[in-house]
């Protein structure tokens, strides 16, 4: 703490012995220990003080770095699932256009077939095609795992799906 020698600290006792004399020495040594130990013990609770508020400070700056991180992972992921829906809208559009082509030369061909003699034959292949296309169409909904952490609870449903209750985890 000081850069005082065992000499200087001999010849400071030294010298209060011969100012103050030996009847008050004790006393005053004590009083000067007791001084001291306090100023001690305030130096070391400061420093724990600042130690304390350094760590909470670098805490909270952690703390805002993962909810930076966090929220910039949401906006990326919500981004990357928005392009997919958007990819199978067009794909959709694109099947729904291909099956309505694919589906007048089969009624023509079902008309040559049948002559125009069975309605409900002529029918039937357009049905069975609009049926195939609808059904991939449709998208599916993945298989929900109530252990598994789900960022996405909170978006809104995308147009032509059905809705499903959300369960908050606890």
């Amino acid at each position: 703490m000081f850069d005082i020698s065992f000499g200087e600290i001999l010849l400071i006792g030294i010298v209060a012995l011969v100012v103050l004399g030996p009847e008050r020495l004790p006393t005053v040594a004590r009083t000067l220990g007791a001084l001291v130990a306090r100023a001690q013990r305030f130096v070391a609770s400061v420093k724990a003080d600042i130690h304390q508020q350094a760590n909470l400070s670098g805490l909270d700056g952690l703390r805002n770095d993962i909810q930076d991180a966090a929220s910039s992972f949401k906006a990326q992921m919500e981004a990357e699932v928005q392009g997919v829906r958007q990819e199978m809208a067009a794909q959709s559009a694109q099947l729904q256009q291909l099956s309505s082509e694919a589906k007048a030369p089969l009624e023509e061909a079902a008309r040559t077939i049948h002559g125009g003699l069975d309605l409900q034959a002529a029918a039937a292949p357009a049905a069975v095609v609009s049926t195939v296309v609808e059904e991939k169409s449709a998208p599916e909904a993945p298989p929900r795992d109530e252990n598994q952490l789900d960022l996405f609870d909170d978006m809104p449903p995308a147009s032509g799906q059905t809705s499903t209750p959300s369960h908050p985890h606890a």
